[in-house]
């Protein structure tokens, strides 16, 4: 499909730059399978669900994996910045680098303050090869655990490039940025529709009678990418790391059996499930890579309904959204909440997505 027809202007005050106080404060726009809309908010989410519907929630943990550094060539100097993008290795991450092209494979490449690479807030690694999408494989001095730690004193959290142009990071995105059931450490960017979730929210859910499961998917910095083609089938989705444990597999089949609707809460999660589906729409338990690019006349066998924010023109999850709900429908659905005052991105405001009917 060509890429312009998922285009829409936006304007830059849509822009959310800090998110909603308290988290599930924030609108949401109820999308149905006939195109209908209707403006909510987050809070009020247990009421358009059913008892027996599952809420399938991506419980990824974003690391600090936005790198500040040097290269290091002889005896010349360069800045650098390098966003680690998924994990290749004990000692490894793929990762973009800016600028990268001139990157060349032995450049020893040196993150954070002088020292030793032992030191505290040091991180000193190896230029490796360079992949397909433009991402060089980066080989560090540390490894496995002792990698994990330099990580986490030297990194800083890789805000999307739409709220890093206009501020810096700061302390309050370390904890806004992160979902409040995360866990599993990995991701380089938030599963932002959890990001409306709170213990009160959970609390009505529970209540209404709508159960909670967890999968894990480790978001890329290839989220973040623009697509660059004319033309969908000409775009390279980046690998992201994924699990789907049996338990959680077997108790969504069972709601799909009795009757229940797979709420999934993001792209994210969609992505992952569908990936772990067969024909048939059974989930299976499921665990490594999904490049899964989901456009319009895609089949749908996991998921229902989907929670999600709003995204960026020609982007793949505009498009993935466009497939759910009818382009068409996303695209009246992004006019209405542009025209409206609705918050985008990451920090914005959320949708409801009905699956519209083949």
């Amino acid at each position: 499909m060509r890429v312009d027809l998922f285009d829409f202007e936006l304007p830059d005050e849509r822009i959310a730059l800090r998110p909603a106080s308290p988290r599930d404060s924030a609108r949401l726009l109820r999308v149905d399978a006939a195109g209908e809309l209707a403006d909510l908010v987050v809070n009020q989410l247990a009421d358009l669900l059913e008892p027996g519907d599952a809420l399938v929630f991506n419980d990824t943990k974003v690391i600090p994996a936005q790198l500040e550094g040097f290269r290091i060539r002889d005896d010349n100097q360069q800045r650098i910045s390098a966003t680690l993008h998924m994990r290749s290795g004990p000692d490894r991450w793929k990762a973009f680098v800016r600028p990268g092209k001139r990157i060349k494979q032995g450049d020893r490449l040196h993150f954070g303050g002088a020292g030793e690479a032992c030191m505290a807030g040091v991180l000193d690694a190896t230029a490796g090869d360079r992949g397909e999408g433009g991402e060089i494989e980066l080989i560090f001095d540390l490894s496995g655990p002792a990698l994990d730690e330099a990580i986490m004193a030297t990194g800083h959290i890789p805000l999307p490039p739409y709220i890093a142009s206009k501020r810096g990071e700061d302390e309050r995105d370390r904890l806004d940025y992160q979902t409040i059931y995360a866990r599993e450490d990995g991701a380089v960017a938030a599963p932002t529709a959890g990001l409306h979730f709170t213990p009160d929210l959970f609390a009505q859910l529970d209540a209404r009678g709508v159960s909670r499961h967890f999968v894990t998917l480790h978001v890329g910095a290839g989220t973040f990418l623009p697509v660059k083609v004319d033309d969908t089938a000409e775009h390279l989705m980046h690998s992201e790391i994924g699990h789907v444990s049996a338990e959680t597999a077997a108790a969504l089949n069972a709601v799909h059996a009795a009757g229940g609707r797979v709420v999934s809460v993001g792209t994210t999660s969609l992505r992952l499930l569908e990936s772990a589906t067969d024909e048939d729409g059974t989930i299976k338990a499921w665990s490594g890579p999904t490049d899964i690019f989901i456009t319009p006349g895609y089949s749908f066998r996991a998921v229902d309904v989907l929670m999600t924010n709003f995204h960026l023109p020609r982007s793949t999850l505009f498009m993935l959204v466009s497939a759910f709900s009818g382009l068409e429908t996303m695209r009246g659905a992004y006019r209405h909440a542009i025209d409206t005052g609705y918050r985008f991105y990451s920090y914005g405001d959320s949708s409801l997505l009905f699956r519209s009917q083949p």
